[in-house]
């Protein structure tokens, strides 16, 4: 061999170096998501300056230039020399990994940054990062430049009779190739959640790019929070209850209510931590409810006939529930802090939780009657649920060896390779299964609109036709019986028109995976193919463009000085086979979003507002969300 594998070609990231040399490692990817990370982790030090009771107020500020601005009014960064490295603190913690204030108990508590990881790394990953820090009667200020550099040392501007942190920083575009321009929305609804979660905080956002400046300021924190979300729904239980208490230095807050839809909104934090896929702080949450209730049921009902214990399912029906818990030294699963494993977390919410929710429900005989006929109802229905499962199961209906008629398979049994599309209509899945790859590309085809699921109760669902073919084809089974790995294909992908009633379908079909098999939302194998909108031709030069934009770049581009005909494609049907494989089938060209659960209880928010019964929250979303919506059509 020629290359020679010696002691030379081991090498030594220094500095922040690994960190642009592998950006996912530290924030997950360099997309969307990753981007906002950033803003994550300098929010993230601000908000544990409001936990540990130093700050009040904080800004978040977007520029016209595309940066991003944080100011708080905490304590301010520490500026002086650190003893062991003869550097000034602020230095350290935004060059070095694993340098900050977080490892210390005493200076904070309780903290989100964990790894002491953030400002570093987004210094690491910016074009520059500025920071002025307000403390000790002075204003101090240093730059970064370059992916960590240090421009200017550390310097005194001028005096200053206040605290705290300002950082400015601009992502850098060679690390964020994909896009350096901030969302909006998902900032807004960042900030919203955190004034939720810190009662009392007030919490600023700025939009300079589009004029835009929202406030939030919740003295009630997560009591508000239920309230909002079951603002326009039908109430079963009047009184919200809420509690917050202290067991073995475990912070916990919960507030509850009751609506009458069907699904359950269950959103828990650790630390201002999303942690959508819960962990032993549920556990014990879930565990303390289901107790309760079944010992309230027993003592109301002990002069009839002793009823069936209630499960979880049962009195998680209908439920809004937020819990947040504040730990010293949280434990997660995994690199994605979404899960949480300390064993003391579960005792201390069903402790706390337990004795809070008996008392509520004797306190209050009405809200309490309501809340059992709800339970009671909900095991009613799922009960009546399990029948009809059952019974399709006997029919063979979700059979994986009874797979619908319609289903046009593929030729691989290798998930890892195979693929599904649901197909809106017969004329496009007529055209996909002509043009498809036999060997890993398999179609069904949907006839009308898939059923709401947000309205119906389950036992309903399973009379669904459309429902039972997708369930069959995919083969995992739902909800708690869902098993990943009777998967029959990796990528499940919804192809519909660029149109609103395929855009309904999409919402339709994205209600259903959500609510009913939400694990492959979680396991990234939901995609949403994106067909072309417009074909441009020039004698036999042909090209296809996915948005106006790109259709503007090809007509002055390609095109420019052709005789060129545009055509404007309404539905999946007015391509043929050939062209339905060239633009939105085919891996090596074609162009799918991946639906991911980021943050699942905006998720849960946006379905609700969407899919639900009140018409004027979908006209109110859609109108906020237009001006920031690039392509309708996906």
């Amino acid at each position: 061999m020629s290359e020679q594998y010696g002691s030379d070609s081991i090498k030594v990231l220094k500095g922040l170096e690994a960190v642009r040399k592998r950006p996912g490692m530290y924030i997950g990817s360099t997309s969307k998501s990753g981007l906002h990370h950033l803003v994550w982790e300098i929010l993230d030090n601000s908000i544990d300056e409001a936990m540990a009771g130093a700050a009040h107020e904080i800004k978040v500020s977007i520029t016209k230039d595309g940066e991003i601005i944080v100011q708080d009014d905490g304590r301010g960064i520490p500026v002086g020399i650190q003893k062991d490295s003869g550097k000034s603190a602020l230095e350290l913690v935004f060059t070095q990994l694993h340098a900050g204030g977080k490892f210390d108990s005493d200076s904070y508590k309780i903290s989100g940054g964990l790894h002491g990881v953030g400002a570093s790394v987004v210094n690491a990953l910016s074009l520059y990062v500025d920071v002025i820090v307000e403390r000790d009667g002075k204003k101090f200020h240093q730059l970064f430049s370059n992916g960590g550099t240090i421009q200017s040392e550390l310097e005194i501007l001028s005096d200053s009779s206040r605290t705290g942190t300002t950082v400015r920083f601009k992502p850098d575009p060679e690390i964020f190739q994909e896009s350096v321009n901030f969302d909006y929305i998902t900032i807004k609804n960042k900030v919203k959640q955190l004034a939720y979660l810190n009662k009392g905080i007030k919490l600023n956002l700025v939009d300079e790019r589009i004029d835009k400046a929202v406030n939030f300021h919740f003295p009630n924190g997560i009591l508000d929070y239920v309230r909002e979300e079951n603002e326009t729904k039908t109430k079963i239980n009047p009184n919200v209850f809420y509690t917050d208490g202290k067991f073995e230095d475990i912070e916990v807050e919960v507030a509850l209510q009751y609506n009458a839809d069907y699904n359950e909104n269950l959103i828990t934090f650790v630390n201002n931590i999303n942690t959508h896929e819960g962990g032993t702080h549920e556990d014990g949450l879930r565990q303390s409810l289901t107790r309760v209730i079944n010992r309230y049921a027993e003592k109301v009902v002990k002069a009839n006939k002793q009823p069936q214990k209630f499960s979880w399912d049962d009195v998680k029906e209908g439920v809004i529930c937020i819990l947040s818990i504040r730990h010293t030294d949280p434990q997660f699963e995994g690199q994605t802090k979404t899960k949480l494993a300390n064993p003391d977390a579960k005792k201390a919410v069903d402790t706390i939780v337990g004795d809070a929710f008996e008392e509520f429900l004797l306190k209050s005989p009405d809200d309490a009657k309501a809340i059992l006929d709800k339970n009671t109802n909900a095991q009613k229905a799922r009960i009546a649920a399990q029948r009809a499962r059952e019974e399709t199961r006997r029919k063979g209906a979700l059979d994986t060896f009874s797979l619908p008629g319609k289903l046009a398979d593929c030729e691989t049994k290798d998930p890892t390779i195979a693929e599904l599309y649901l197909v809106e209509g017969d004329s496009a899945g007529g055209s996909a299964k002509t043009g498809r790859n036999r060997k890993h590309q398999a179609i069904l085809p949907l006839r009308g609109k898939v059923l709401n699921v947000e309205r119906v109760q389950e036992a309903r669902a399973f009379t669904n036709n459309e429902i039972k073919s997708i369930v069959t084809a995919i083969g995992t089974g739902i909800k708690e019986d869902l098993d990943l790995s009777k998967i029959r294909y990796g990528k499940i992908v919804i192809m519909t028109d660029a149109d609103v009633d395929g855009a309904h379908i999409r919402t339709l079909l994205l209600t259903f995976f959500y609510r009913y098999m939400k694990d492959l939302v979680r396991n990234g194998n939901i995609f949403i193919a994106q067909p072309p909108l417009f074909k441009i031709e020039a004698g036999k030069k042909v090209a296809y463009a996915y948005s106006d934009a790109e259709l503007e770049e090809l007509k002055l581009g390609d095109f420019s000085g052709s005789r060129f005909t545009i055509q404007r494609y309404k539905g999946l049907g007015e391509m043929d086979p050939m062209q339905l494989w060239e633009t939105t089938m085919d891996p090596e060209r074609r162009t799918m979003l991946q639906i991911t659960l980021e943050d699942a209880a905006v998720a849960n928010e946006v379905f609700s507002d969407l899919m639900g019964e009140d018409p004027e929250l979908r006209r109110e979303y859609i109108q906020e969300n237009a001006e920031f919506v690039e392509n309708i059509d996906f």
